[in-house]
């Protein structure tokens, strides 16, 4: 299957009779399957740094039909089977341009305006709150991580059982880990023989095994632990249901290769096997590291100078263990694929398939190894966009995305409406039955993939910090090219990106581009002064973009911005005094997301503490509260409630989880109206009469004329 992009966003599916007949056998094990838990079991499988142009079915298979012999293309078959028999994402993006924070917003299904990892700080502790795999044990579910995590917390290791880590696994949400702990050992895909910077750990809950793994390819290793897992959860645990983190390290860094050729077969009885035996503790354990290229890429041949008439040349050999590694990946999908059809749990398992973030310029071979550097334009592995990791610009933050659920996301589809990684904690619990924690930034993507309701408002935003420069490559704009990065932001509004680089102010403007019918960024917008889709003008978007970049976040010292210190602008709107409330009636594991479920009552006060208000197990209000100046105002429920209040897009108050509760939050207001949302749990005595300091203001109950809602 291909897909091309094309006019409005819309795009032409290739499927051949073969796919059919996979949709068919697909559909046909469901009714078989509808006897096992209805919460289907999870396998998130995330690799690093694969980007947009690497996968067949959004970009490889187009460079193969074109047949230009100056662009050599990959394979990803098994991939394109699994998106062939669910959903691509063509409009998804990592929620950062780098590993840490994308990992980090990815579980806490928060962005990067409020997850407490961002830019570089790669091995901080994941703040102890409600994430990915929290939410789903709490909901029923066995969870394990296998490969990667780096979000572990001090870097120091002072004992020999690794408990000490903040932010260990277990300490997450996790009932199992088996893989690397540190973001670092990620760059070493053999970790006992430490083939590039000597020898790594390999962690089975809080005990390093590295010992007994003589020769495992790391993306080997997780595999055949991958399927160990399932396997035995199966076994010991079958009518519960499980959530598996299968979180790859390559194709990242050292492009070192497999020992052999995949094992035969796959699933059960084939494929890679889990020995157990110390010294080969995998079945491609007996090979020579470091040694075996796919066979379609050891001899190939590229035209490197765009002349016929003279002979190809063998493609350099770093790109050949590229591919290989990509390769690799694709070989572990499909070996998965098939045990879970040999233990007849196919039907009622979603895999969601996807990358932390873009194509790096990075490798760390030897030199005595490689060629040449590794560019990820040889593949274009950045796909019809500019910019790589540690770029703002499409290719470093647009992701291939797959997600199957035989039976309830019908085969073939594409979805062209715009996503973003911290979505899926939230579809996860959805997938699950329960809707998110509001605390959450993200929105359950269940109707764009199954059609079945409407998804939930909420921003599309990135932010990110760091030095150097987009890549100077000829693929890309002319204006990209060599850009100064430093302070980054990205801000989705429909069609049209905002982008900034080099951030100096609040009031910088942004770049903006119409990303469905411009993916490749090259008009940039904000340089006309023409009327935009809806006859809104280029001036309108510019004031909404820089509204919403302050809207949607909450500073962090440990990641200081330019516009930190700016006051968020408020709404003009036409309100009438009072606030809505609804009651929802029953246990809730947290507080909700609310949209989709009934409430057991509604109606309008003229503040969220009246006498007139149902109370039940929870509160839900929302309205505008009018500023009376400009400032710093904060805001105070009661420390016996959980509650959670959000202003504009901002978190100002999470205090739903007991290890991170906080009844008290600041931010920076302009004078006016600003739209609020608040979720509350009784305490007290039942209501939550918040209040507020300010400009003027000591401390005290917020006064009901300062409430209204739309009219």
């Amino acid at each position: 299957m291909n897909i091309k992009p094309g006019r409005g966003c819309r795009y032409r599916l290739y499927a051949g009779i073969t796919l059919f007949v996979l949709a068919a056998i697909s559909a046909g094990r469901v009714s078989a399957q509808q006897s096992r838990s209805a919460k289907p079991n999870i396998i998130f499988i995330l690799v690093d740094d694969q980007g947009y142009g690497d996968l067949g079915v959004f970009f490889q298979n187009q460079r193969a039909k074109a047949a230009d012999r100056g662009k050599p293309w990959e394979y990803s078959p098994q991939l394109d089977r699994l998106a062939a028999g669910g959903a691509v994402l063509t409009q998804y993006y990592s929620a950062a341009p780098v590993c840490a924070p994308s990992r980090a917003s990815l579980m806490l299904g928060e962005s990067q305006g409020h997850a407490n990892v961002r830019d570089n700080q790669f091995d901080k502790a994941l703040e102890n709150n409600y994430n990915m795999a929290s939410t789903l044990r709490q909901l029923g579910y066995s969870t394990a991580i296998v490969g990667k995590w780096g979000l572990q917390g001090d870097k120091r290791f002072d004992g020999p059982e690794g408990k000490n880590w903040p932010a260990h696994p277990l300490k997450r949400g996790f009932d199992f880990f088996y893989g690397y702990m540190r973001h670092s050992d990620g760059h070493e895909h053999y970790p006992k023989e430490g083939l590039y910077d000597g020898p790594k750990e390999v962690w089975e809950n809080y005990t390093n095994v590295v010992s007994g793994l003589d020769k495992c390819y790391t993306a080997d290793l997780w595999t055949a632990a991958a399927k160990k897992y399932i396997t035995d959860h199966e076994k010991k645990d079958a009518d519960k249901p499980f959530f598996l983190y299968l979180a790859y390290d390559t194709p990242h860094a050292v492009d070192e290769l497999p020992t052999q050729a995949y094992p035969k077969g796959g699933g059960l009885h084939g494929g890679l096997q889990w020995t157990g035996t110390p010294g080969r503790m995998i079945n491609t354990a007996g090979g020579q590291p470091d040694s075996w290229i796919y066979p379609d890429y050891a001899g190939a041949t590229y035209d490197n100078d765009d002349n016929a008439a003279t002979p190809e040349v063998s493609w350099p050999d770093t790109y050949k263990r590229y591919a290989t590694a990509n390769r690799r990946i694709d070989d572990g999908v499909g070996d998965i694929m098939q045990l879970l059809r040999d233990l007849k749990i196919d039907s009622n398992t979603v895999i969601v398939y996807t990358s932390d973030n873009g194509p790096s310029v990075e490798t760390y071979l030897k030199k005595e190894k490689w060629e040449e550097k590794h560019l990820p334009v040889f593949f274009g592995s950045f796909g019809p966009f500019d910019g790589i990791k540690r770029d703002n610009w499409e290719g470093g933050i647009r992701m291939p995305a797959i997600v199957s659920w035989p039976g309830h996301i019908p085969a073939g589809k594409v979805v062209s409406t715009p996503c973003i990684a911290y979505d899926l904690a939230p579809t996860f619990t959805a997938m699950a039955g329960t809707p998110a924690p509001a605390a959450m930034d993200g929105s359950s993507l269940l109707p764009l993939l199954t059609g079945t309701g409407t998804l939930r408002s909420r921003p599309i935003y990135i932010e990110y910090y760091v030095k150097g420069k987009t890549p100077d490559f000829t693929d890309f704009a002319p204006g990209h090219r060599g850009r100064q990065r430093n302070q980054m932001q990205t801000i989705r509004l429909g069609d049209y990106v905002g982008v900034r680089y080099d951030i100096k102010t609040a009031d910088d403007d942004f770049e903006i581009y119409n990303v469905v019918k411009d993916p490749g960024q090259r008009h940039n917008l904000a340089t006309g002064t023409g009327r935009l889709a809806g006859g809104r003008s280029v001036a309108a978007l510019q004031q909404q973009l820089k509204a919403a970049a302050l809207q949607a976040r909450r500073p962090d010292t440990d990641a200081a911005r330019p516009y930190d210190s700016a006051l968020i602008p408020a709404v003009d709107v036409k309100v009438r005094p009072g606030i809505s409330w609804e009651s929802y009636s029953g246990h809730f594991s947290w507080i909700p997301q609310v949209a989709g479920l009934q409430p057991a009552a509604t109606g309008r006060s003229v503040y969220p503490g009246a006498d007139n208000i149902r109370a039940g197990s929870l509160l839900y209000f929302e309205g505008y509260i009018r500023v009376p100046e400009d400032g710093a105002y904060t805001f105070f429920l009661d420390p016996s409630a959980r509650a959670v209040l959000r202003i504009h897009d901002a978190k100002v108050i999470d205090a739903d989880y007991p290890a991170s509760a906080a009844h008290s939050g600041s931010l920076l207001l302009k004078a006016g109206l600003h739209p609020f949302r608040l979720y509350y749990v009784a305490g007290g005595d039942g209501l939550p009469h918040p209040e507020w300091s300010g400009p003027g203001i000591q401390r005290q109950r917020i006064p009901a004329g300062v409430f209204f809602r739309k009219r």
